[in-house]
């Protein structure tokens, strides 16, 4: 099923399959936004880089998100703290907490056209219980200087047209872009810096060689580099052991209406914020730059087949605006994103030269961005400063039903959600 993004985003480069075999500093497996932004980072410090990608760049979940631009993780600035110390959460918390800047910079200074908006994120609550955790959360970021504000029901049924929360919170560090058309725009900036990238171009062999490593593609030409980064994420496969057995790949569901107007559809979101659910199962929504209402949220383990698998998100949507009427929709579509066990963004340094990427958790426009820039600094100096934790590779026990506990863990939250249980 074709995706709104796929439907509207500028043409893409030109990115031929890789019809030579090269040698660079450093090889990059995957153009998505974590590849491509460690590629221009790279490109931009002298770093010769080619990217290689089984599709085309911005194939997977970077052309198929929601489009929020959200610098936050799942845990709340005191939680990472107690987890990680001091010392270790906050470089990381401060360098997430500027992962929009550098989302929207990137985008002024190379000119990438994809629709960008920062009007903020609004993360709000069914019930009065809810609310206080996220005004709690508020107050955190507050006293970190990040601009927010409290929501009261009032409040969020002004900003969002719908009466159906109790309130929440706004983060006025967020935004919103064409998801598809950003990645597109990286292509083009990581290119005009030297950076060679090749769509169509799976690898189909990593192996150490040397003092460096050899990457053989589907179509015969073979990259030689000192440095190799994995960034697959939620399309993972076996090129390196236990990749793909370290984080689930869930589905995360998306449809988009038809372009809506009239008083009715100015009333939703009339300031353009972005909207996300606090439930373990959560809903996430926004206007595009055309008027259409988009609905994110669970589905199916497998992909989607027919209209009937986003029955739910429609039910949903009409539900929470129930004054729009009937809605028509346009655009139905899915990606899968790299969950990993302790919902946070992983690193890993499995052998001298290799570095594994993955597990954004949903998060993956501001925060795959900021992992990229990190990881360009990362492979130029071992000794510089790295915000993100640096962990062992872990498989998740019987990672081979994950189909299976996706599916129990998503009938469990569902009922804690229902029954508004911590």
């Amino acid at each position: 099923m074709k995706s709104l993004w796929s439907a509207t985003a500028p043409s893409v480069m030109p990115t031929p399959a890789l019809s030579e075999s090269v040698k660079v500093d450093v090889a990059i497996v995957g153009a998505g936004y974590t590849g491509l932004s460690t590629a221009l980072h790279l490109a931009e410090r002298g770093v010769s880089v080619c990217v290689l990608e089984a599709n085309e760049p911005g194939w997977g979940a970077s052309g198929r998100n929601g489009g929020q631009v959200n610098p936050t993780l799942k845990y709340d600035p005191e939680q990472l703290v107690r987890m990680l110390g001091p010392e270790r959460a906050e470089p990381l918390i401060s360098t997430v907490s500027n992962s929009a800047d550098l989302v929207f910079n990137l985008i002024e200074k190379h000119g990438i056209d994809c629709a960008p908006v920062r009007k903020g994120w609004m993360q709000v609550s069914y019930s009065k219980k809810g609310v206080a955790g996220l005004h709690a959360r508020a107050d955190q970021w507050a006293s970190r200087g990040v601009p927010v504000q409290r929501l009261n029901a009032a409040a969020v049924a002004a900003r969002m047209g719908s009466e159906a929360f109790a309130g929440g919170w706004l983060d006025g560090r967020a935004g919103a872009l064409q998801p598809l058309a950003y990645a597109r725009g990286l292509v083009g900036a990581a290119s005009a810096a030297g950076v060679r990238i090749h769509g169509h171009s799976a690898v189909t062999a990593l192996q150490r060689q040397g003092a460096g490593w050899h990457l053989q593609t589907a179509g015969g030409a073979q990259v030689s580099a000192d440095q190799v980064v994995l960034a697959t994420n939620g399309y993972s496969g076996n090129l390196w052991p236990g990749m793909a057995q370290s984080i689930l790949a869930a589905n995360s569901f998306i449809v988009a209406t038809k372009p809506l107007s009239g008083p009715a559809a100015e009333s939703i979101l009339p300031g353009q914020e972005t909207v996300s659910t606090a439930q373990r199962l959560l809903l996430y929504f926004r206007k595009d730059s055309h008027g259409r209402l988009l609905m994110g949220g669970r589905g199916l383990f497998n992909d989607p087949s027919s209209p009937t698998d986003f029955a739910h998100l429609e039910r949903s949507l009409a539900l929470l605006f129930p004054q729009l009427g009937p809605l028509e929709f346009e655009y139905r579509w899915a990606g899968r994103i790299a969950i990993t066990r302790d919902f946070m963004p992983h690193v890993h340094e499995p052998a001298p030269g290799l570095t594994l990427a993955l597990g954004c958790n949903g998060r993956g426009i501001a925060l795959c961005t900021s992992l990229g820039q990190q990881l360009a600094g990362r492979l130029c100096d071992s000794k510089a400063e790295f915000a993100y934790p640096v962990t062992p590779l872990q498989r998740l026990p019987m990672h081979g039903l994950q189909r299976f506990y996706i599916g129990a863990g998503v009938a469990w939250y569902s009922l804690l959600d229902r029954l508004n249980i911590s």
